[in-house]
C-alpha cells in the first residue's frame, strides 16, 4: 500500500452556526462556533481516515487562533506549515434551514479582508514539506487577497517542481471577494494549473462550464473531474472512465462539511493507488467519497462530523445488504 501525504493549503476559521434554523441573520438569537475552513476540514478529515495530512495557512495570534491550532493537533494534523499574524482569526456567521442547508451570512461586521488568514506569506512556505508530499489540496477563497494569492501561486510552483499532484476544490464564496465578478477569470486560470478538479454544480454553471464534458473540453489536461450535486450525488470522469453516483440518502443535520469530507475521502482513496490505476478504480473511489460526504452530514460541525475509515466501510457494507 502506498501512503500519501497531503498538504491542505488555505483558510481555517470559526463557522458560527445559527442555533435557530429557518431565520435570517438579524432574527438569530444565538450562534455556536465550530472550527472550519475547507482546507482545514479536509486536513482533519484525512487524518481521521488514516492519511497523514498537513495544514498550511495563517492563524491569528489571538485565543481563537490558538484554539484552532489545538484542534488541528488534536486531530493529528501536522502544523509545521502554520503561520501566525496579529490580525484576528476569522468568524463566519452561517444561517441554516431545518433541512441542514446553510447560507454564509456575514463576518460579524468586520471587513472581509481584516483577518489573519489573508496574511499567508509565500516566502515562509517550506520547500521540504512539498518535497515530501504526494498531493496539494486547496480552494479559491484565498485568491481574493494579495498576500495569500501570492502564497498560492508560489505553492503551485513548489508542487510542480516536486511532482506533487494538485487538487482544486473551487469552493466559490462571493462574500470573500471585494469584487466578486473578478473571481471567475482567476478560478479559470487556476484550473489550468491543477490535475484533479472537484466542483459543485452551481459553481460549474457560474463558470459557464456546466457539465463534466464542457469542463474537459476546456481543460483537457485534467486527470479527474468530480462534479458534485449535493444530495443528488456526483458526476465524474477519470481518464476515459466516466459515471454518475446518485449519492446516499441520510437524515442530514448539517451539510457544512460534506464537500470537504468528500474531497478528503477522494484523496485518501487516490493516495492508495498508483496514478495508472485511478481510471480503473474511479467508480469505487467515488462511492467511498460519497459515503464519507453523506456520513459527515449526520452531526453538526465540519471537523467533528468527519467519519473514520471503519465508519465509511461499515456504512457501505450496510448499504449493499
Amino acid at each position: 500500500m502506498m501512503q500519501s501525504s497531503v498538504l491542505c493549503l488555505g483558510e481555517m476559521l470559526w463557522d458560527c452556526l445559527a442555533d435557530q434554523p429557518d431565520r435570517s441573520e438579524p432574527e438569530v438569537v444565538s450562534w455556536t462556533p465550530y472550527p472550519g475552513g475547507a482546507p482545514a476540514n479536509v486536513a482533519c478529515a484525512l487524518a481521521r481516515l488514516g492519511t497523514p495530512s498537513a495544514f498550511v495557512g495563517c492563524l491569528g495570534t489571538d485565543e481563537d487562533g490558538e484554539k484552532l491550532k489545538h484542534v488541528l493537533e488534536q486531530n493529528g494534523v501536522d502544523t509545521q506549515g502554520v503561520q501566525r499574524n496579529d490580525l484576528p482569526t476569522r468568524k463566519v456567521y452561517v444561517t441554516r434551514t431545518s433541512a441542514g442547508e446553510r447560507h454564509f451570512a456575514s463576518f460579524g461586521g468586520r471587513a472581509h479582508d481584516g483577518f489573519a488568514d489573508t496574511c499567508l506569506k509565500a516566502e515562509h512556505l517550506s520547500e521540504a514539506q512539498f518535497e515530501q508530499a504526494e498531493f496539494l489540496a486547496f480552494g479559491t477563497l484565498m485568491m481574493a487577497f494579495p498576500d495569500s494569492a501570492r502564497a498560492i501561486e508560489h505553492a503551485l510552483g513548489l508542487a510542480d517542481t516536486a511532482y506533487v499532484k494538485i487538487l482544486l476544490d473551487v469552493n466559490w464564496r462571493p462574500v470573500f471577494w471585494a469584487e466578486p465578478e473578478q473571481a471567475a477569470p482567476v478560478v479559470l486560470k487556476l484550473i489550468e494549473r491543477v490535475d484533479v478538479l472537484k466542483i459543485a454544480d452551481e459553481e460549474a454553471v457560474w463558470l459557464g462550464l456546466p457539465t463534466v464534458a464542457s469542463l474537459l473540453e476546456r481543460f483537457d489536461h485534467l486527470e479527474g473531474v468530480f462534479l458534485t450535486r449535493g444530495a443528488r450525488g456526483c458526476v465524474w470522469q477519470v481518464g476515459s472512465n466516466q459515471g454518475e453516483h446518485p449519492g446516499f440518502s441520510v437524515p442530514s443535520v448539517d451539510t457544512t462539511g460534506a464537500g470537504d469530507a468528500f474531497v478528503a475521502a477522494l484523496l485518501h482513496q487516490l493516495g492508495h493507488l498508483p496514478v495508472s490505476a485511478w481510471m480503473e478504480h474511479a467508480s469505487q473511489v467515488v462511492e467511498y467519497a460519497s459515503a464519507a460526504g453523506a456520513l459527515s452530514t449526520l452531526k453538526a460541525g465540519a471537523i467533528a462530523s468527519a467519519p473514520t475509515d471503519p465508519e465509511v466501510q461499515a456504512f457501505l457494507k450496510a448499504q449493499s445488504q
